[in-house]
């Protein structure tokens, strides 16, 4: 990969390799790049085998259609061994740890930005380019990650394990355009996708309840389902079925408020569960990141910080704490409802994503 600093700003004529997915924000991103004069090459990136699961088959229809409606080459690369070793394996050990990961985010940090990044520079890339709702700031200090100019679509939650390396040689497009406004251009263009409805959730499991398809790869062990206080209420079929706030699909019937599972003990094979969506057992005024990676490489300042403990929650002020592992005490005013072990604490200043950690059970 070249050097960060041996092309720092984007310029007419570069050679650009864009991630095509088939869907209308990568493909908005590769026609306003054709417009500003680079030299775009599209990839659509193959993650998964199993084509019905993933509609990869549509999608690469669609993302064809488009290269050839803006005028440029495009090319099917598979990355589903990648995907495989280092996204899917994850995802599965995570379950059986009895945490609930994000899948998305390591799919971003190691195979959109690793495996993808490395095979753009292998067609002579001077920079690789997303559909992502977020931005880039570069200066002689080095690149900054931003929010994405629409709150209501930012994606720099998704991104915020990637290195100084990564986005230094990354372009968000879409990043300083409102959604509406981004159909708005497809539309004008004339490119099918424009009203293309966006993936949600996970995309190897389709359409499928999520119990089916983790039973395929994961042996439930069944157990009790009780209070914090020791009261049985039922049996579960396994803890990976289950995390912190979830409601659905207990099976605890009775009249008064609904039930929340709480927490689990993975030696004894406890689910725990409260009554009621306020129980003071479903709040926390504290957590611990782990494993955590920094844009700057540095650890961000106690100063003006906020977080974010899922993708979509308001920003939440907090209070930041190195500890002697390495990992990271967060400390909030309010106390956090749900807080889920597994999932990713984002830290932020302001516009600008710092990183953040895996929030650990304990």
């Amino acid at each position: 990969m070249p050097s960060p600093s041996s092309s720092p700003i984007p310029k007419q004529g570069d050679r650009v390799v864009v991630g095509l997915s088939g869907g209308v924000d990568s493909a908005v991103s590769a026609l306003l790049l054709k417009q500003q004069g680079f030299e775009v090459v599209g990839v659509f990136m193959k993650n998964w085998e199993d084509d019905e699961e993933c509609n990869a088959r549509e999608d690469l229809v669609d993302a064809a259609s488009v290269a050839d409606q803006i005028g440029i080459d495009i090319e099917a690369v598979n990355f589903s061994a990648e995907y495989q070793q280092r996204v899917f394996s994850y995802f599965l050990a995570e379950y059986k740890a009895g945490r609930t990961p994000n899948p998305d985010i390591l799919c971003n940090t190691e195979i959109k930005f690793k495996a993808f990044l490395d095979h753009a520079f292998s067609l002579g890339a001077d920079w690789i380019a997303t559909g992502h709702y977020a931005r880039v700031r570069r200066s002689e200090q080095g690149t900054e990650l931003l929010r994405g100019l629409d709150s209501n679509k930012d994606q720099s939650y998704f991104l915020h394990r990637l290195s100084q390396e990564q986005i230094a040689r990354v372009l968000f497009p879409v990043g300083e355009i409102p959604k509406p406004q981004v159909r708005d251009i497809a539309k004008d263009a004339g490119l099918a996708v424009h009203d293309k409805r966006d993936s949600t959730g996970i995309c190897f499991i389709g359409e499928r309840p999520f119990k089916e398809f983790l039973g395929r790869y994961l042996q439930g062990h069944p157990g009790p389902m009780q209070t914090p206080e020791g009261k049985v209420l039922g049996q579960h079929h396994g803890l990976m079925f289950h995390t912190v706030g979830q409601r659905q699909g207990l099976g605890i019937g009775g009249a008064g408020l609904p039930w929340y599972v709480s927490g689990k003990d993975m030696q004894k094979n406890i689910l725990y569960v409260v009554q009621g969506h306020d129980h003071p057992a479903l709040f926390k005024h504290e957590v611990i990141l782990e494993d955590c990676s920094w844009i700057a490489n540095r650890i961000p300042k106690d100063v003006g910080l906020s977080a974010r403990l899922r993708y979509r929650q308001q920003d939440i002020s907090c209070r930041l704490t190195l500890r002697e592992d390495e990992s990271v005490h967060l400390k909030f005013n309010q106390a956090q409802w749900a807080i889920t072990p597994g999932q990713f604490g984002v830290l932020y200043r302001e516009e600008i994503c710092l990183g953040g950690g895996i929030i650990s059970a304990n």
